[in-house]
């Protein structure tokens, strides 16, 4: 592991590491509960609602490409059109529409902010959401123009996250379905 710079603390349960594009990483045995359960309810909601001809979307574990040889494994990705990759094995997506990455409190929050610039980085990238999974909160940054990103913060359950990338909406009810979080003691309200 040292050629990794990786986003997760010793005690840390988020398995989205930055690694070398030298060999596909494979997750770890930390994901959580909360973390799979948020994974899969997103999964469920987008691809209830987008054109399963036209998108893929993969959960847990479908590695994409970042800068240089770095590469990162998004709790979701979903690709809008044909998929590119960068290995013949199919293994290092390179051209993700949306990326959804689930993290505790106990994340880096160095290796969050430097994952979150690859991401936007990526120019096939038009929307990005970050979950927490300890508490109700959904940052999500849509793509308006090259370098410019419109963020929204989302802390209510009735509270619609509109992915224009897809064409399709969803809750934050769905997201956190069957998910026990605390409530954040500053609504978005206050500061949106």
């Amino acid at each position: 592991m040292n050629e990794t710079a990786t986003s997760q603390s010793a005690n840390s349960n988020n398995i989205n590491k930055f690694l070398p594009n030298t060999s596909t990483p494979e997750p770890s045995a930390g994901i959580g509960r909360w973390q799979n359960l948020i994974a899969t309810n997103v999964a469920i909601a987008v691809g209830s609602r987008v054109n399963a001809s036209k998108s893929e979307i993969y959960v847990n574990g479908m590695c994409v490409q970042l800068r240089g040889t770095m590469t990162s494994l998004p709790s979701v990705v979903v690709v809008s059109g044909e998929p590119k990759f960068a290995d013949a094995s199919n293994e290092v997506l390179t051209n993700p529409t949306v990326v959804v990455d689930i993290a505790s409190g106990d994340s880096d929050p160095l290796g969050r902010v430097q994952k979150l610039e690859s991401y936007l980085a990526i120019p096939s990238i038009k929307e990005c959401i970050l979950i927490r999974s300890d508490e109700m909160r959904v940052e999500h940054y849509a793509r308006q123009q090259t370098k410019q990103w419109l963020y929204r913060i989302y802390d209510e359950r009735d509270d619609m996250i509109s992915l224009d990338a897809l064409g399709c909406k969803i809750s934050v009810a769905e997201i956190y379905a069957q998910i026990k979080v605390r409530a954040i003691g500053l609504s978005s309200k206050a500061v949106n």
